[in-house]
């Protein structure tokens, strides 16, 4: 009996020693490649009209980079440096708090104003911070009210 477990262990050894073997080999395959080919990419990336990025612009890869995929880098404009940026469309917000674009009607660390934070329970509703678990005008979400009469319990109108 003991000596079945011991083949049944060495057997799964064997397995496991041949899984990491093929799986090594083939990453060292990863990195074979033809100078031939490389060097034609190289001729093309010469010839073409585009600038070579800076050294400290290229992407850090441990496999390496396609000279096919890489980007000029862009600008980031920021709204400390040009607080128009927040007004254009598809903007998050016309304001501008801690070189961001927010809306202060909405946005819970900026409630009302730049650095108001909501507590942990609470939303913001039109630069308010509200419990929307109990307030009877925001029930819930911003602006769901409760009819007359009923209160807001967990969220909803007239739990109980």
């Amino acid at each position: 009996m003991k000596s079945l477990k011991l083949v049944i262990l060495m057997l799964a050894l064997l397995l496991v020693m041949v899984a990491i073997r093929s799986v090594s080999s083939a990453k060292e395959e990863d990195f074979m490649f033809d100078l031939d080919q490389d060097d034609s990419i190289a001729a093309e990336a010469e010839n073409s009209d585009q600038l070579p990025l800076l050294e400290s612009e290229q992407p850090i890869s441990l496999r390496g980079t396609s000279r096919f995929l890489t980007e000029a880098a862009r600008i980031k404009v920021t709204c400390d440096k040009y607080p128009t940026v927040c007004l254009a469309k598809g903007s998050a917000g016309k304001y501008c708090c801690k070189k961001k674009c927010v809306n202060v009607r909405t946005d819970r660390l900026n409630c009302g104003a730049c650095g108001k934070k909501c507590r942990y329970s609470e939303i913001c509703c039109k630069g308010k911070c509200v419990n929307p678990s109990s307030d009877r005008r925001n029930c819930g979400g911003c602006g769901k009210k409760c009819q007359k009469g009923s209160l807001c319990v967990h969220g909803m109108c007239s739990y109980s």
